[in-house]
């Protein structure tokens, strides 16, 4: 019996001419310049694969698979996001892909908001842990047999956070640590809403990275999470959130992370 995922799987591996991948990064739609890395093998439409997202916002969406120094990495080009759609779970079908083609790490992209004073507009931050505010989860509701029940002890591997470390110091790049915490969106937060975040004990405060992390988990894909800091949270050191996220700080954000997305893909 087949599955979406092992469907999509087997047309990637078929029109690429591959039969696995040893990484995969997800970005989104501001990361999409990091999307031309090494040597192009192939790239596939979203809607081409089975169980992939598509709709308002996707028109776009491909899986890229390149070839960095010798090594095949999937680029997803596009992601769901739940202040999108209403559904947390919609990147479960190309992460469990990744999976079934060998992937054996994932870094996910994203942006955030600070509340702490050392974590500026612009800075880069792996995230090392996070907390879900939402009260959702993309695993509610998915196939039982324990799959649907995760530990999530180190769900944000060390070894890749020391990996995004040595690329970024290859890269020239800046680097912070921090806790995430997840909001819904597509609000931003209320001055009341990071205070209590920072009160938690978060450095940033995200819409996106923490529902791929737990479906990583699910899968036991080794997961990353990067984030990029756009402006100060609201009611916290004058921060007045913006979404215009191709401005000053944000964009030289984007810059340096693309560049450190570079790095991590070379440094195995």
């Amino acid at each position: 019996m087949t599955t979406p995922a092992g469907d999509a799987a087997a047309i990637i591996r078929a029109r690429c001419q591959i039969d696995s991948v040893e990484s995969a990064i997800i970005l989104g739609p501001i990361f999409y310049g990091a999307a031309d890395l090494g040597e192009r093998v192939a790239a596939i439409p979203y809607a081409e694969l089975p169980g992939f997202p598509t709709g308002a916002g996707l028109e776009d969406g491909e899986l890229i698979v390149t070839s960095i120094e010798g090594a095949l990495t999937a680029v997803l080009k596009g992601r769901s996001t739940f202040y999108d759609t209403g559904d947390p779970s919609l990147m479960a079908g190309p992460i469990e892909t990744l999976t079934l083609l060998g992937a054996r790490s994932l870094l996910c992209t994203g942006l955030a908001l600070s509340v702490q004073a050392d974590l500026l507009p612009g800075n880069l931050v792996a995230v090392t842990d996070h907390i879900n505010f939402t009260g959702l989860n993309p695993l509610i509701g998915a196939p039982s047999g324990g799959k649907s029940i995760v530990n999530m002890n180190e769900a944000y591997e060390r070894r890749l956070i020391r990996r995004m470390k040595t690329a970024a110091a290859a890269s020239g790049v800046s680097m912070h640590e921090g806790v995430m915490i997840w909001f819904s969106g597509p609000s931003f937060e209320t001055p009341a809403e990071a205070k209590m975040a920072r009160l938690l004990g978060a450095e940033i405060l995200g819409w996106t990275i923490v529902p791929e992390c737990i479906l990583a988990r699910r899968y036991g894909l080794p997961f990353a999470g990067l984030a990029v800091v756009t402006d100060f949270a609201a009611g916290f050191s004058s921060g007045n959130p913006n979404p215009d996220f191709t401005r000053g700080p944000a964009a030289a954000g984007v810059v340096a992370a693309k560049r450190l997305i570079r790095g991590f893909s070379k440094a195995r």
